[in-house]
């Protein structure tokens, strides 16, 4: 079984070599892994060059944005399951993409996600936030519940089915998209109760100074998927608080 990673990235040459280094130290051997760059103007295509012939496609030209560079590197990808790495992100352990197949083959699934922890970005040891998914049911997306985004893995065929991410969000197509497959007949969906990234606070999704857009683009899905944006909204932002206390507890 092929598993392709995604990573896509812009100006990340304080980041991106943790991450690369993350998916090419995986104990699995089956990893087709493609970087996606928005023809950053520092020195991130300096250190992705680095371990280009390690790399299986490397892609550098402007975009418009991060969704259209992941629909760009979805698109190139030729495994069985697909699955996001974010350029300030790496992978929870060497062994993640091993569980993460072995999960697949077990539970004959269509799509899964587990979960993730957030740490200070100057201090990988300092964890800010614990984002633990826990098992999936349909009745929670009503109530703002989603997965951690980059802890979902899916079957490549289920992109020409159900379709990529739309661009015209710039901060939430991510909520979007998993709403979108979330809220299938079709899929089967199981939750693997790991750990599968470990993030640095501060990306797109978590930058405050983005969060009235962030609000803005989420009461306009909210809308979309027929719920109500309102509550939908404040259930999402209230889920977030036992995150930040938990992680005070490490």
């Amino acid at each position: 079984m092929k598993v392709s990673i995604v990573t896509t990235c812009f100006n990340r040459e304080k980041t991106i070599r943790d991450t690369i280094e993350s998916v090419l130290s995986q104990s699995y051997p089956n990893i087709e892994y493609i970087v996606v760059d928005g023809a950053s103007t520092d020195g991130t295509m300096s250190i992705v060059n680095e371990y280009r012939t390690r790399l299986s496609d490397v892609v550098s030209e402007k975009d418009s944005g991060m969704y259209e560079a992941i629909n760009k590197g979805i698109r190139r990808c030729t495994g069985d399951i697909v699955g996001l790495l974010h350029s300030d992100d790496v992978l929870y352990s060497a062994d993640t993409i091993s569980h993460v197949v072995d999960y697949f083959r077990s539970k004959a699934s269509d799509l899964i996600y587990g979960n993730g922890i957030f740490v200070d970005s100057a201090n990988w040891d300092k964890i800010v936030r614990d984002w633990v998914s826990g098992p999936f049911a349909v009745s929670r997306l009503y109530f703002g519940w989603l997965p951690l985004h980059p802890t979902v893995f899916i079957r490549r065929e289920w992109f020409d089915v159900l379709g990529m991410y739309n661009e015209s969000y710039k901060i939430s197509a991510d909520s979007d998209f998993l709403l979108r497959y979330l809220s299938s007949d079709y899929l089967r969906i199981n939750y693997i109760d790991e750990y599968i990234v470990k993030m640095r606070m501060g990306g797109l999704s978590t930058d405050v100074s983005k969060t009235k857009q962030k609000w803005n683009e989420d009461i306009r899905l909210y809308k979309a998927h027929g719920m109500n944006p309102y509550s939908s909204l404040f259930c999402k932002v209230a889920s977030k608080v036992p995150q930040f206390i938990k992680a005070k507890l490490f």
